[in-house]
């Protein structure tokens, strides 16, 4: 490449961008906390995105190819072959979640969680007065398919109605879920009656040898339903957009949902994201290659700095799970680190039981800003 997308100058970083990422803290602050990377944007949505705003094209969003542009990326990228009329425009990948599972569970009722999960899944459940169950994942960061049988049966016990909230690709630990495990998971989703709400932002982030399944595509999912957006991997969190993706049985409950809903998104979201999925495929392979190589790094910075602290490399998006624990620095780690190195970074415990002494590090910056934050990290235990 001739231009790198990471190596974006911190102090062009500070003065140009406004993002709660850059202004939540003071200058003094490495963020490196909030999922927001630091690269240059994707040439195919600033164009598409220009020329909207040029030609005065500022109103409410329409199809605009939306859908039929990540059915190709689908196809094309994954092999799952998607109908684009059954898709659903919503704002934003939680809003559609949210609004899936007032459909799918009742007040009050369980919604299971694999924790370490992303900790807006917490909010969300907890925004439409659901309740959290954890399932959390195995020592190794797989998903428990034998305690998931186990915690299925127990929520569905009464006869209520439950769902669980799938994160495919894993945020936080950047697990990617194997075919056979997403099987697993239908199988014993559908033996207890369990709705699989699958959050996949994060499906084109992954690193070689892996590779991505999309839930939808292994037997038994029909009556899952996917959720998703080009936010993640193209960096386009303010251009607000995502699409509810049924399972061949889910037609039914997505249809349902109130057409005020689809009214949400953006209309630039909708033109970003589709140029994104149709025009912006190179651009996120050079931004693979280079998280690939950035967390190649923290893991060595980890190594050869942080003695005793134990960093799970991510398979797959750019956050990587940072056990602190041995340093003795508590169970809210990011607190400290905050305080006595100026390095913002998120705090275990937001992403469920078993985040206590973790905390989660967005690794999507130059490498200059990783070696600095590893170094301050450092500084904060003598």
């Amino acid at each position: 490449m001739a231009t790198h997308l990471l190596d974006v100058p911190l102090d062009a970083l500070r003065r140009d961008r406004t993002s709660i990422k850059w202004r939540r803290y003071p200058a003094d602050v490495l963020p490196l906390w909030i999922a927001e990377m630091d690269t240059r944007p994707c040439p195919a949505v600033v164009d598409a995105v220009t020329a909207a705003m040029t030609r005065g094209d500022t109103g409410y969003a329409g199809d605009e190819g939306y859908a039929a542009a990540l059915a190709e990326l689908a196809e094309a990228e994954w092999a799952w072959s998607t109908d684009p009329a059954a898709m659903v425009r919503v704002t934003d990948v939680l809003t559609g979640v949210a609004h899936l599972l007032r459909l799918l569970t009742d007040v009050h009722g369980p919604v299971v969680v694999s924790p370490p999960v992303y900790n807006a899944f917490y909010d969300v459940i907890a925004s439409i007065d659901r309740r959290v169950v954890e399932a959390p994942l195995t020592a190794d960061a797989r998903l428990d398919l034998d305690l998931l049988d186990a915690t299925f049966a127990e929520v569905t016990a009464g006869g209520g109605r439950a769902a669980y909230l799938l994160s495919n690709p894993h945020n936080p630990t950047g697990t990617v879920h194997s075919a056979a495990e997403l099987e697993g998971l239908a199988a014993v989703a559908e033996r207890h009656g369990v709705r699989v709400l699958s959050d996949e932002i994060h499906a084109p982030l992954v690193f070689a040898p892996h590779r991505f399944t999309p839930y939808l595509t292994v037997p038994g999912s029909e009556r899952g339903i996917t959720v998703t957006s080009a936010s993640k991997a193209w960096n386009l969190a303010g251009l607000k957009a995502a699409l509810v993706v049924p399972g061949e049985d889910a037609r039914v409950d997505v249809a349902r949902l109130h057409p005020f809903v689809t009214f949400g998104a953006s209309h630039f979201g909708v033109i970003a994201q589709t140029a994104a999925y149709r025009h912006g495929r190179e651009w996120v392979r050079d931004l693979v290659v280079e998280l690939d190589a950035n967390r190649t790094l923290l893991d060595e910075l980890v190594r050869k700095h942080l003695s005793g602290a134990s960093l799970l490399v991510p398979d797959s998006t750019y956050l990587a799970w940072l056990d602190l624990r041995p340093l003795g620095l508590g169970d809210h780690p990011a607190a400290t680190l905050l305080e006595r190195g100026r390095v913002a970074v998120s705090e275990g415990t937001m992403f469920g039981s078993a985040g206590a002494g973790h905390v989660r590090v967005n690794f999507a910056t130059s490498p200059d800003v990783l070696r600095e934050a590893v170094a301050r990290i450092a500084g904060c235990l003598g």
